[in-house]
């Protein structure tokens, strides 16, 4: 089982990569329309409003929150 480089989600079945495509390192959620991978921004943005449906926590709190689990993810070391 492959992990999203970009989120960190588990990628158990093929509907679970980017187009379905297996051979990409990142999830369904992280990819653009056009199956390339989201920037930073665009992950810090989508990672942030997860965290307030899922958690509650408020945009400020979330945004810290999904910035210290990018800051772990192969995607965003550079």
């Amino acid at each position: 089982m492959k992990i999203c480089i970009a989120c960190g989600m588990p990628m158990k079945t093929k509907d679970d990569f980017a187009m379905g495509d297996e051979s990409k390192d990142y999830c369904k959620y992280c990819a653009k329309p056009d199956g390339s991978m989201q920037s930073y921004d665009e992950k810090l943005d989508g990672m942030t409003e997860f965290i307030v449906k899922t958690q509650g926590l408020d945009k400020e709190a979330a945004r810290s929150a999904a910035r210290g689990m990018m800051e772990k993810l192969p995607a965003w070391q550079n």
